[in-house]
């Protein structure tokens, strides 16, 4: 069978049924791009990843012998009648897995790998004192360096030191040197007074520098290197030059290592900075945490460690007593004298700093290493100023750069300097290969769109789409054929400008292998070749086959959403009217990052949306500026935010929250019921039930997280672990509770035939018409009904969701709040995961919060999203160095014609429906 699938050219899938796939069956093209597609809920990933990728890795794996399976992530076997013909599978997701700061994108990519190859190679040593080039000279490289003095007279002579003058004198005069040079004078050894450990420059030879001395040259050479110990001088026209076979500067009498390639290295020791160990940041008290509120006096407690019932601040208030330091005036207006002696001490006080450095020396107590991570923060590395690299590294150049001004501008600026030396490696067929490799990621870096992004940025500060696309050009680096790729939503993140140089590579990796992708992207979604739509809806009515074949076939399906939405017969409307706003936030000199000193006028009462290409500096002014800007002012230090002038009009707003694709939380015990709080209602009605009443079951009881009802054998978690040394970990159904998490007791306790193991495996929609007789369980539902997360059950673990749908809960569980506010709600692409009809009930849950009287704030660059806002603060023009300046601001119809604008441009297309198939 698997012969059969492999001759007809596919990867043949029968009876899928992981998770909601109702027991589907297709055949997949190898060779193609295969787009899912559907809306969210609909069984894409389980289809994609937990079942295509899950068994392509799995039986990729087992060929390896049970030693190494050891150490490779293990996958379940899929809930799938049988699959034939399938690949070994790479997924690359959404998700960010890297958390160490020492990743970055130069490593993920290995991209560093090969430049510290290259700088050992061809890179050349500057001395650290005089600057010069230090070379391991030889006879002919010095014939190169003086040969352009052709015709001109020159003396050669070597360095001797004198030990002991009389002796020194005979031996030289024996070996046949008894002239000295010194300032171009030359003098006769038997004439001088030598003292002892002076050095002198023996003659050796005199001639005219001309091609036919070439020859007698060299050889004078050979002998001045032997006699001087691998050192010579050359004097021309008083010009004196010298030169060493070792790796040493002959000027400055610095000898230097040789190099090895992980002296370019900064997760090495041998290139490492020795102070942040290759970091670039260093750990140290953060003033600002631990004088968070610079308007306090110290008298009221400026200094947030010194409780006022403390003996240090007894000990502050009686020091600036002696001083005379106020006391009752507001820490910003102190003298800087005496801000300098509270904060760095004084002849008789400790004052902050030393205060907390005696601190560390107790940090083997739990309690002292919970107090100073509360006040230390992040600061550039005072010795290698944040590049990583000893000073040792960063010595040798190439072209004048040294390797942390390689890793330091964006990758389009890198990029030429790396085409440039190309031709300046043609004669070095080993540095020519690195180089074109180089190149070639670099290249693929930019084709997905992140020319922006720097090869020295740390990964873990990467989104969830930039990470995908940083792998997908690891991945067309490693050259693999005959393998099947599934990747999740490539285009998160990417300006509609770049989507085409993505479907590019997406056409090129599949040149020789299979790519299945997850996507609701139109321009991606119609240059695939084959299109497989999933339906109806989401959940339990989810995970059937609406269409798959070729794309333009797709036009015939009637019963599919995203068929409606690509041919036109469904859209989401432009608004036929746009609302005012009734403030403004005004916020002067934004700089952080690229942003350029920009004034931005942020409209309250209404949906705006920011828009920018790639790397314009989006993210940086929402999160960095506008969010940690208003929460420092408001009192609320969450973190130091970008540079900038002034903020006004915050009593317009009670608070900023800032909902982005983080998880929501790790643990398994965590779900939607009890995340939104509707868990504990739920427990309640149980409590109230006359079976509850009888045995005096309180609401607790019914909780699985802590000791009464929950199953002791599990602690409430309904299955057990078994951990299998070089096979995937079993995960076996509890035996006690039969994966109920409850006690047999507990689940007899009744609610109308259901009991609450029952509750927990219902979805939201099941629940809704479950409790339709209470009021307060409904309303408590609504906002997950508002944002299209209906189909998830109530028990479902948080870690299981998609960052979309982690967003999408958050914001349900913000529109559930009782406070009026009005808050400003800044949402960090909330389309992601989403189908078009999931797109309508999003844009459907930001106006009930706008009618409330809130104010949203959207980075986006989905189009259906940036058309329905009520304005539009366009970023740019392009991303890095050249963005971070503010291109357009007005209403969608307004920025359609702003020519200069890559988001005008492409809503002027996409509000003509120029997307439709």
């Amino acid at each position: 069978m698997e012969k059969e699938a492999l001759l007809n050219n596919c990867i043949k899938v029968v009876g899928a049924s992981q998770h909601n796939l109702k027991d589907i069956s297709f055949n997949l093209p190898i060779g193609n791009i295969t787009v899912i597609t559907g809306v969210s809920g609909s069984g894409k990933s389980s289809l994609a990843f937990d079942t295509l990728y899950a068994e392509g890795q799995r039986r990729y794996i087992e060929t390896f012998s049970p030693y190494a399976r050891q150490f490779i992530e293990r996958m379940d076997r899929p809930k799938v009648e049988r699959i034939e013909g399938i690949l070994p599978a790479i997924a690359i997701d959404q998700k960010n897995p890297v958390k160490t700061s020492r990743s970055t994108v130069g490593t993920m990519t290995e991209i560093t790998d090969y430049v510290k190859l290259l700088f050992s190679q061809i890179a050349r040593l500057y001395c650290e004192r005089c600057n010069r080039v230090v070379t391991e000279d030889t006879p002919q490289s010095i014939w190169e360096n003086i040969k352009d003095y052709s015709g001109k007279r020159a003396i050669l002579t070597f360095p001797y030191k004198v030990e002991k003058p009389n002796l020194a004198r005979q031996a030289l005069i024996h070996l046949g040197f008894d002239r000295r040079v010194k300032d171009g004078e030359i003098s006769y050894l038997e004439e001088l007074d030598l003292e002892p450990d002076q050095e002198i420059s023996i003659l050796i030879d005199r001639f005219f520098i001309k091609e036919g001395e070439k020859k007698r040259i060299l050889d004078s050479l050979e002998q001045a290197f032997k006699f001087g110990k691998g050192h010579v001088g050359v004097m021309i026209e008083n010009g004196d030059l010298k030169f060493t076979d070792k790796l040493h500067c002959p000027y400055c009498d610095i000898a230097y290592k040789q190099t090895v390639p992980n002296l370019f290295s900064f997760n090495s020791p041998l290139g490492a900075c020795e102070v942040c160990r290759g970091f670039g940041k260093i750990i140290d008290i953060d003033l600002d945490l631990v004088i968070p509120d610079k308007g306090k006096s110290l008298a009221e407690g400026a200094i947030k460690p010194w409780r006022q019932d403390t003996y240090e601040f007894s000990e502050l208030i009686d020091f600036c007593h002696r001083y005379r330091i106020p006391v009752d005036i507001p820490f910003s207006k102190l003298r800087e004298t005496h801000k300098k002696m509270i904060i760095e001490g004084h002849e008789d006080y400790y004052g902050i700093r030393r205060f907390f450095r005696w601190l560390e020396t107790k940090s083997y107590k739990m309690h002292v290493r919970v107090f100073l991570s509360r006040y230390r923060g992040y600061f550039i590395c005072p010795e290698c100023k944040g590049t990583r690299f000893k000073k040792g590294a960063l010595l040798y150049k190439i072209k004048g750069k040294n390797i942390a001004e390689i890793y330091a501008p964006s990758i389009s600026s890198i990029y030429k300097f790396f085409e440039e030396l190309e031709k300046d490696v043609e004669d070095n067929i080993a540095a020519k290969l690195i180089v074109d490799e180089i190149n070639r990621r670099l290249r693929y870096l930019i084709d997905v769109g992140l020319g922006y992004l720097n090869l020295d940025r740390q990964s873990r500060t990467l989104s969830g789409g930039e990470v995908a696309r940083v792998s997908l050009t690891r991945a067309l680096g490693a050259s693999l054929v005959n393998t099947l790729y599934v990747l999740d939503e490539p285009s998160i993140g990417l300006h509609p400008r770049d989507s085409h140089r993505l479907v590019n590579i997406l056409k090129r990796l599949s040149g020789e292998n299979t790519v299945v992708v997850v996507e609701h992207d139109p321009e991606i979604i119609k240059n695939c070749d084959y299109i497989l739509d999933l339906g109806p809806g989401a959940g339990e009515a989810g995970g059937q086959i609406m269409y798959f074949g070729k794309i333009k076939g797709i036009k015939s399906a009637t019963n599919s959403l995203t068929a409606g939405y690509l041919t036109g017969r469904l859209s989401i409307p432009v608004p036929k009217k746009y609302r005012m706003p009734n403030s403004w936030l005004y916020i002067k000199g934004a700089k952080a990052h690229n942003l350029k000193g920009i004034d931005i006028n942020i409209p309250l009462g209404v949906m705006a949306c920011l828009t920018g290409v790639s790397g314009s500096g989006k993210s940086t002014l929402a999160e960095e500026i506008i969010y940690k800007g208003i929460k420092k002012e408001k009192g609320q230090f969450i973190g130091r935010p970008g540079e900038y002038k002034s903020v006004k009009g915050l009593e317009r707003i009670k608070d900023a929250i800032f909902v982005n694709q983080s998880a929501i939380s790790g643990t398994p015990r965590a779900n939607p019921a009890t995340y939104l709080g509707c868990f504990g209602l739920i427990r309640e009605i149980f409590s109230h039930t006359e079976q509850a009443k009888e045995h005096g079951y309180t609401a607790g009881t019914f909780s699985f997280n802590s000791p009464g009802g929950r199953c002791e054998a599990c602690k409430g978690e309904g299955f057990e672990k078994i951990e299998m040394q070089f096979l995937s970990d079993v995960y076996l159904t509890c035996p006690k509770c039969q994966g109920k998490r409850y006690k047999p007791e507990i689940l007899e306790v009744k609610y109308r035939g259901k009991n609450i193991a029952d509750v927990l495996q219902m979805s939201f929609s099941e629940a809704l018409s479950f409790f339709s007789n209470i009021d307060k369980i409904c309303r408590c539902f609504q906002p997950i009904f508002a944002v299209g997360l209906e189909y998830l059950r109530l028990g479902q673990p948080i870690n299981t969701l998609s960052s979309g749908e982690a967003q999408r809960l958050k914001l349900a569980k913000y529109m559930s709040i009782k406070d009026k506010g009005p808050y400003l709600f800044i949402f960090d692409e909330p389309t992601i995961g989403l189908h078009f009809a999931d797109i309508q009930r999003l844009l459907g849950a930001f106006n009930e919060l706008i009618e409330k009287g809130h104010s949203v704030l959207v980075i986006e660059h989905n189009l259906d999203v940036i058309k329905s806002a009520d304005c539009i603060i366009d970023l740019g023009p392009e991303g890095g160095e050249a963005g971070g300046e503010i291109v357009a601001q007005g209403a969608p119809k307004e920025i359609a014609m702003i020519d200069n604008s890559h988001t005008g441009r492409y809503l002027k297309r996409y509000l003509i429906n120029d997307y439709l198939l």
